[in-house]
This record gives C-alpha cells, structure tokens and sequence, in this order.
C-alpha cells in the first residue's frame, strides 16, 4: 500500500462518478509480503471503491518483478478486458503495470491513454546494464502514450532530459494527499509517545517507508549514529515501515550499541497519530518521484530533513520548511539533523511553513487537475469524430 497503489485508488475514489464510469485492475501484491492488518485495509479500499460503483479486476499475472511469462499472461489478460470495457481512456500507474498496460490499450484501440510513471527507475533501483534496458523501454512506451503525467517538476525534467518525452504532452500533478486527519489538534502526545516507548525528554527522529535499499534507510542509521549524545536530551530513532532491509538495520543498531535507542515499528495504519511524535522527520532516499510522505510530515507541521533527489526537492525547499542534504551522505544527513536539534526554535519555523505549504499537494487538487486533464482529452476525441 505505497504512494502510487495510494494514488491510484484516490483518484478512483475522488472522480465524479456520475461523469465518469471508472474501472480499476490491478495486481495482486504477491511480492509485497502485507501483514493481515495491511491484507485487511487494502481489501477495505477495494469494498469502498466497490460501492461508489467502481468495477474492480484483479490480475494475477501482474506482478512487480520481471517474469516473462507472467507478463505475457499479464497483457493478454488486460488486452480482452480493455476491449471488453472499451474505455475512452486508459490511465497506467507504475513502470512495469505502464509498459504492459500502454500496449494492451493501445494494440485494443483506446482512444486516449495516460501514464503516470511514479517516478523512474533511470538510476538508484538498478545497475547501470538494467536501468538503460528501462530508459529505452520508456522511449518506445512514449509513443504508445498521449499525454504523461510527472508528480513534480523535476520529475517531468528528468524525462525531457532523458528524451523519454516531450513537453507538450506532459502535465505536472502532485500526488494528492488527505489533509483532514492532520487539520485536528493533537492530543495525548506524551502519553502516545510513552505507549510506543518514547519518554518525553527524548528527542525524536523519524522516518516512514519502505525499509529498502532505494530508500536509504542504512543512510539514516549512520547519520543518527554520528549523533553527538549527551545534549540534555536523548535522542532516539524510529523507523515505520516495513521491508527486506529491516533485519540488517537491526542488527547494525545492536552491533553499533544503538539497539536501545532504535525503534521499529512496522507497518502502521495511524500515522496522523504517528508523525507529530516526532521532533524531525527525515527521508534519506537515493531516489524519489515525489514522496507523498513529505506532504504528510509537512501537514503535521514537523521539520524535514530529506535528500536533494528527485521530486524531492520540489516539496522541501531548503531553509524554507526543511534541510535538504546530498542523497548517500550521512555524515550531511547527521550535520543537518544537530543543526536542527541544536536550534529547536528553527525547527519549530520550518514545520510552521511546511503546515502552510502542505496545502498545494491536498487530495482535491489532484482530483481537479485530473478530471481537467480528462475533459480535455475527451474533447478531443468528440471533435476527432
């Protein structure tokens, strides 16, 4: 249930149903390893979806990893369904989904089709052989595509760089985020913090997301260690999230003497409740689209300290509502988090900003830049006829 399935199911949710019939495939997580909690929020997205009258498809074959056979399953399976449903427009999420999905749709005889990519994998997710292998599969993909959507500017940048793409048939918009359970003013912090553990002297640094190795959490835990102690206040890190890189991390924090002071906590559905727990959220990623998370932290008025990479930069401005520090550099990362634990009335200004700035990336104006984008296209298509 990361950022783009989030995304995705949002914008099914958000459409006005009575302009729009809406159908969604999608795959089945089976390399996501989801805990029956996870299983049971997912199939509740599915139920709601269901009822506001959207057709749902599950696709076996669809799977994240690369595997031949299953993706020729895949596309066939998607091909009889587009040409079943006949939509006017089909709209692809994710790397792998886009590349099999923008072919099926577009060897049916879809009228329009859009691709959301999510951010790339042109660096950071794989080896240098691989990610060229992508970067021309997105170039070929692209003409198969009507109009592409970047969740940020440097998003979109990256792919007229890379010459995936062209201006004129992308749009930029940011991956809509639910603002409402942050808008309540927080109550029994203290007693949420003692609950997981956290005593209230202890200063705080958090993070959420996938315990992977794109995201850069090996990074944070040697900036945290770099931490200098004995402040006045403990400093403590906590992880939220889950993945394969979860029992490494442990076992680094033991082997560096921080088991006391390092805190997983898995998967979470309650971080509105979670986020202002925190003193400083941090997002060390090697790679990101946009990190919806940021918009989330910033909602909950917490400072960040993030990464210059990807669309990152295009939600934190440094200085403004963050610190932003070179992607892989953890001596940098530790540098900014002691600047900002060191001067607790900065770090109480940039999360002031970041609560202001957090209402251009709401859920509302995503839905409404999508449903633009749609009127648009089919317009198009009532004048082709």
């Amino acid at each position: 249930m990361g950022g783009s399935a989030q995304n995705t199911l949002d914008t099914c949710l958000g459409l006005d149903h009575r302009k729009y019939a809406v159908c969604l495939a999608h795959g089945l997580s089976h390399e996501s390893g989801m805990t029956s909690s996870e299983r049971t929020r997912v199939a509740d997205k599915i139920r709601k979806a269901r009822t506001k009258g959207v057709k749902v498809f599950a696709i076996g074959p669809l799977v994240r990893r690369i595997d031949p056979i299953r993706d020729i399953a895949a596309f066939f399976i998607l091909f009889r369904l587009i040409r079943r449903e006949r939509p006017t427009i089909v709209h692809t999420h994710t790397s792998k989904a886009g590349l099999i999905g923008r072919l099926a749709a577009r060897l049916a005889g879809v009228a329009c089709i859009v691709h959301t990519p999510h951010g790339h994998v042109f660096y950071g997710h794989f080896g240098p052989l691989v990610s060229k292998v992508f970067l021309v599969l997105e170039k070929l993909a692209d003409r198969l595509t009507d109009r592409m959507i970047a969740l940020t500017a440097t998003e979109r940048n990256d792919y007229f760089r890379n010459a995936v793409t062209v201006p004129e048939k992308t749009t930029t918009i940011h991956s809509g985020v639910d603002l409402r359970p942050y808008s309540q003013t927080v109550v029994g912090r203290e007693a949420k913090r003692e609950i997981l553990g956290l005593k209230p002297e202890d200063k705080v640094v958090g993070t959420i997301g996938w315990l992977l190795p794109i995201k850069g959490p090996m990074v944070l835990l040697k900036a945290f260690h770099r931490l200098p102690q004995g402040n006045g206040h403990p400093l403590k890190l906590v992880f939220v999230g889950k993945g394969e890189m979860e029992n490494k991390l442990k076992r680094e924090a033991s082997r560096a003497g921080m088991a006391e002071r390092v805190t997983f906590l898995g998967w979470r559905e309650d971080i509105p409740d979670i986020l202002p727990l925190f003193d400083i959220f941090v997002l060390a990623s090697l790679n990101e689209g946009m990190g919806r998370v940021l918009v989330e932290a910033m909602a909950a008025e917490r400072p960040i300290v993030a990464s210059a990479v990807g669309g990152i930069s295009d939600l934190v401005r440094n200085g403004e509502n963050g610190l932003l520090v070179p992607p892989g550099d953890d001596a940098a990362l530790a540098r900014a988090l002691t600047e900002l634990i060191k001067n607790p009335e900065k770090a109480r200004r940039l999360g002031k900003n970041g609560r202001l700035l957090s209402h251009d990336y709401s859920l509302e104006a995503m839905i409404d830049k999508i449903d633009t984008l749609y009127t648009e296209m089919l317009a198009s298509v009532d004048r082709g006829r």
